[in-house]
């Protein structure tokens, strides 16, 4: 069986076995850029949103990948009765819309076609050439028949490690969840739980992750719906009733800055900008009455000039707004680690009211709304300056690919949501390095966070020059210097106080490692000790291969699982002394 994740098919498809084969060479074209046959108009909606985002571009590839998916989905149905092609189709839908390239739509189109029909991965690099098949292969899941209890977790890290090379995989996966979120009211109420749940720790904080707040607010609030219907209900309804008494709050506010702005030269446009419902519920910890419009929604101020005329917008605010002293945050000269970049303050409204502004230039709107996404739609479809924009310094990217490779399947989904957990701490090295690392994390975390020698020879550390416990909490601005020693080791204490998957899964991986070390040198003392009694060297035994020749015949690929088998019990002495001692 396949993993199916969050779609079904009706049974009936594909089920001889005949392979029906786009055509490989490209058909007749017609003048305006696509083919001689007029256009299925299912694909109307996707060729709209990418003649709006990137007018003049070539839409002839958009359409043959269409043609051939629409082909090899022909007869599945999704629950809903509605034939699968439209959801490929939405996917890609969403994309154009974000203004993601030529690639990716075709990529978008194909990319449950490998999965779910007959076409293989060998033919549609045949047909669509290495950039879309790396595309397509990257959000392929992995077969639940051969990978069993491990797909789910393997699936991922294969995702991870896709996007390491090319962000775009993730961003598909991302527009291919909301579809299927928008869609979940199809499925049984056990499977929108469920789906939801996964949803909201491990898909909607990738989008956060990459800045993407276009698909991160949707999922939260569809992912919300689905796992509490009443407490979005609640939301919805204190929501609208706050922002029907917005205008008298926000009103007099942005009276008072525009006039401000002006003053200070500085040009630019102030609106009112709506939270979404699930962070409006976590804020208020599920209980929403009496909500005011200055929780309902924030102000954003765009300001027309360069980056320090936000800087000077903030003192216009300031200057005719009381500010809530503590309440500033500079994500300007410290983007978050989804590169995203603006000012955050809370200042008191004319009527005594709380609210929050946020000050951005306009070439920073489009990088806070759709994050790595903008940088991918400014180079289009120029491979080397895409390349280049999805590769800038996701450090949260980084430090997860530091600790995937040595975290088990069944502790790598684990880990991944720790990583991935809402909240950082931006601290510092002495030389003035930012190192980013979850709420809650510690010294100890930041050590392995440097590397992993660092972590596992730990023994405290300075914070802010004051010696500290490795245990102690970290908060944003901090500088912290690791203090190490040679002969240190981590003990298991430390799982204790680890925050971050890189921490938990270097401690844990260290202990193993040398539990293993430690048991097979207790088993190999007791089989010396037991040969020595019947006059036989073990040295001389291993020496001439005799040992290892033994190990092997017991299934042991090498010397030391066999002397830890010995010291755990699971390899009996007298049946180990009897195969080495008439040799």
């Amino acid at each position: 069986m396949r993993v199916r994740g969050v779609r079904e098919r009706t049974p009936h498809q594909h089920t001889s076995g005949a392979r029906r084969r786009p055509p490989r060479a490209a058909e007749p074209h017609a003048p305006g850029g696509t083919t001689g046959r007029p256009c299925d108009p299912a694909l109307a909606p996707l060729l709209a949103q990418y003649r709006a985002v990137c007018p003049g571009r070539d839409e002839r590839e958009i359409v043959r990948g269409y043609r051939v998916a629409e082909r090899l989905h022909r007869g599945q149905l999704r629950k809903s009765g509605a034939p699968f092609i439209t959801h490929p189709l939405a996917v890609a839908t969403i994309l154009a819309g974000m203004g993601m390239d030529t690639a990716t739509l075709v990529a978008a189109l194909l990319h449950d076609t490998v999965e779910d029909t007959p076409y293989t991965l060998g033919e549609l690099r045949a047909d669509f050439g290495d950039e879309v098949a790396v595309l397509v292969d990257g959000v392929t899941k992995l077969d639940g028949e051969r990978w069993g209890a491990r797909a789910e977790a393997e699936t991922f890290r294969k995702i991870v490690l896709a996007a390491a090379a090319d962000l775009r995989v993730l961003v598909i996966k991302l527009a291919d969840r909301l579809h299927n979120l928008r869609t979940l009211g199809f499925q049984s109420p056990e499977k929108r739980i469920r789906i939801a749940t996964a949803s909201h720790e491990l898909l909607v904080p990738f989008a956060e992750r990459l800045g993407i707040r276009v698909l991160q607010r949707e999922m939260d609030d569809l992912a919300f719906a689905a796992r509490d219907p009443d407490g979005h209900a609640a939301a919805a309804h204190a929501v609208a009733a706050a922002l029907a008494r917005g205008p008298a709050v926000f009103g007099p506010a942005i009276g008072r800055i525009g006039p401000a702005l002006r003053g200070h030269q500085v040009t630019g446009e102030t609106c009112v900008r709506p939270r979404h419902l699930y962070a409006v519920h976590k804020a208020r910890g599920g209980d929403v009455d009496g909500l005011r419009p200055g929780e309902a929604a924030r102000l954003l101020i765009l300001v027309d000039g360069p980056d320090t005329d936000c800087y000077i917008a903030l003192g216009a605010v300031h200057s005719v707004l009381h500010p809530i002293p503590g309440r500033l945050r500079d994500h300007i000269a410290t983007p978050k680690d989804n590169l995203y970049r603006s000012l955050h303050t809370r200042v008191v409204s004319p009527d005594g009211d709380p609210l929050e502004v946020i000050i951005r230039s306009r070439a920073m709107h489009p990088l806070a709304e759709y994050g790595i996404v903008a940088s991918v739609r400014e180079a289009g479809d120029h491979a080397a300056e895409r390349e280049v924009a999805g590769r800038r310094d996701l450090v949260w990217l980084s430090r997860l690919l530091a600790w995937q490779s040595a975290a088990p399947s069944d502790r790598f989904l684990d880990g991944l949501r720790a990583d991935l957990a809402p909240g950082t701490v931006a601290a510092f090295t002495a030389e003035g390095r930012m190192v980013t690392l979850p709420e809650g994390a510690t010294a100890l975390d930041f050590a392995y966070a440097l590397d992993g020698g660092s972590g596992e020879r730990s023994i405290g550390a300075l914070v802010n020059g004051r010696l500290a416990p490795l245990s102690v909490e970290l908060r944003s601005g901090n500088v912290v210097e690791v203090l190490t020693e040679p002969g240190a080791s981590p003990s298991a204490d430390w799982l204790d106080f680890a925050v971050t998957a890189h921490a938990r899964v270097g401690i844990t991986e260290w202990l193993a490692r040398h539990h293993a070390e430690r048991s097979a040198d207790a088993g190999r003392r007791l089989l010396a000790e037991a040969l020595a009694g019947r006059r036989v060297d073990l040295l001389a035994a291993e020496a001439s291969g005799d040992a290892l020749a033994v190990a092997r015949d017991l299934g042991y690929a090498e010397l030391e699982e066999m002397y830890a088998a010995l010291d755990s019990g699971s390899l009996r002495l007298p049946h180990l002394l009897a195969r080495l001692v008439p040799r």
